[in-house]
């Protein structure tokens, strides 16, 4: 039951990472169709990360009231239903509708079954979660290439993902009954699986950091976030504006580009895949500072004026080096901050991370509409280097913190 409990939550985070790269991908030949700039996709994401951002900060209150397992089902069928939505819809008004039920389905459910895992479950049981969220963001974009390749079908690649969608909430649907039996078993047995962080979680030193104090208050919170912030903010930014960076300054066809930039979700999966062996030996600190100075070089790949071909070598190291940050920062919680704030403090968490995403990447679109779309590496090298100072200024806290105790 433990075994098969763990494959629905991998399947929970295909549903989520299907939608997230599909609008980047399809956006070179919608905005046609549509009559919409360039920079029209970030108003969209924006909406999206909006309201994900809406949906993590109420997490832990829903979660207590509701369970994972039943938000997880609901936050499947609303992504679904939103999918259908932008497949159907006859304007740009109403994909920014659409986009409203596909954010508040990831908050969440995201927070949710994030927080579990980091507490009951070692870090490679974190990476290859994850690396099943680059399964769905790696497969959405490789459907819409089979679609916009001839004629500009983007709705029925939307479709198709919808219909994907839509086959996993019949299964979550079905397995619902057992979630709960599987968390009561989980409290009191099979102690191998539970949550063994790399450094032992500390008791509150004082008043400040003891339940009476709210989560937001504990020292290092607001660092942890500014890091996922700029994190999601260099995923997002591109994943979205790749494929228009190989279109407008490669020239490259619009089918070509979406295959391309699927490989960035291939680099993020695979990585996320070896990246669950690796943390039997290396610390998730050292995961993280190598993960971010590989983002770094692949993003100089695409800076420099060299051939097409080293864009695509740029795209595969990229995600190959943002593979091991996001989940091994994730796992770092309750062992930063204490199992019990951690739910309340991965909200947070996931809060700032999609405020990245719903910032930063309009924020590159409306310079790209004054200027040119050439601007990205250059735009993504400034905000990877400001995650690694905000990372590195975290562990320097974090590394202070037992001895002042």
């Amino acid at each position: 039951m433990a075994t098969f409990f763990i494959l629905i939550i991998y399947l929970a985070f295909i549903s989520l990472g299907l939608p997230d790269s599909l609008l980047g991908s399809a956006w070179p030949v919608m905005r046609v169709e549509l009559g919409a700039s360039i920079g029209t996709a970030g108003v969209i994401s924006m909406a999206i990360a909006g309201c994900t951002i809406v949906s993590s900060l109420a997490s832990g209150a829903v979660i207590r009231r509701y369970g994972v397992g039943a938000v997880t089902l609901v936050s499947c069928m609303l992504t679904a239903g939103a999918l259908l939505g932008f497949a159907w819809s006859p304007s740009l008004v109403w994909l920014i509708v659409f986009a409203i039920p596909l954010g508040l389905g990831a908050g969440s459910v995201d927070a949710g079954l994030n927080n579990y895992v980091a507490l009951h479950y070692k870090a490679h049981h974190m990476s290859w979660l994850h690396c099943f969220w680059g399964v769905g963001a790696t497969l959405s974009p490789m459907i819409m290439a089979s679609y916009i390749s001839g004629e500009a079908l983007w709705r029925q690649g939307y479709l198709t993902v919808a219909a994907v969608q839509g086959s996993l909430v019949l299964i979550l649907l079905f397995s619902l009954p057992l979630w709960d039996k599987v968390a009561a078993r989980s409290r009191g047995s099979r102690p191998e699986e539970r949550h063994e962080p790399e450094t032992q979680v500390r008791e509150p030193a004082s008043e400040a950091e003891s339940g009476s104090t709210k989560p937001w208050r504990i020292k290092g919170v607001r660092v942890s976030m500014i890091a996922f912030l700029f994190y999601c903010g260099v995923e997002s930014s591109v994943g979205l504006w790749g494929s228009s960076f190989l279109v407008g300054m490669k020239k490259l066809p619009a089918s070509t580009a979406a295959e391309w930039v699927s490989l960035f979700f291939v680099g993020i999966t695979v990585g996320r895949m070896i990246t669950g062996f690796i943390t039997f030996g290396v610390s998730n600190r050292s995961l993280i500072r190598c993960g971010q100075l590989t983002a770094l070089f692949g993003t100089v790949l695409l800076a420099l004026p060299l051939p097409s071909g080293f864009s695509l070598a740029g795209f595969m190291v990229i995600g190959l080096g943002l593979a091991p940050i996001f989940p091994c920062m994730l796992h770092e919680t309750p062992a930063r901050f204490g199992n019990k704030h951690s739910q309340s403090i991965m909200g947070f968490q996931m809060a700032a991370a999609y405020t990245g995403s719903t910032f930063v990447p309009p924020l590159l679109g409306a310079l790209a509409s004054y200027s040119t779309i050439g601007i990205l590496p250059f735009f993504i090298v400034a905000f990877a280097a400001i995650m690694l100072i905000c990372s590195e200024r975290l562990n320097r806290f974090l590394n202070r913190k037992p001895q002042a105790i």
